[in-house]
């Protein structure tokens, strides 16, 4: 289930991102491995490549640039907008690791 969620928000941001030549060039020429971790699950990366989300896959790599930490409720939450990002942070319900400029990216992939 978490993975076709993912699935179709991959999807729905490059379909959102061809639909919008701003977001196409703010992202454009950046290279971003990102991951979800599910603390009471499982784990996927992805790849931000010039303005796409690709290469959707199982695992918690090593190496990334920006993780994001939670369970699967608040996940879902977020998801289906239950519950707002900025409200799951400050909560401590979920973590996002990496950089100031990748953490402010991560507002872009919502």
């Amino acid at each position: 289930m978490i993975a076709e969620t993912l699935a179709s928000i991959v999807d729905r941001f490059n379909r959102h991102a061809e639909r919008t030549p701003a977001v196409r060039e703010e992202l454009s020429g950046l290279h971003r491995t990102i991951a979800v971790r599910l603390t009471d699950g499982e784990s996927f990366a992805v790849e931000l490549l010039d303005g796409k989300l690709q290469n959707l896959r199982p695992g918690d790599p090593e190496k990334v640039d920006l993780r994001i930490v939670t369970d699967r409720a608040t996940f879902l939450g977020l998801v289906h907008k239950e519950l707002g990002p900025m409200k799951a942070l400050v909560t401590r319900k979920m973590t996002i690791e990496g950089s100031l400029e990748d953490k402010l990216l991560f507002r872009k992939l919502l």
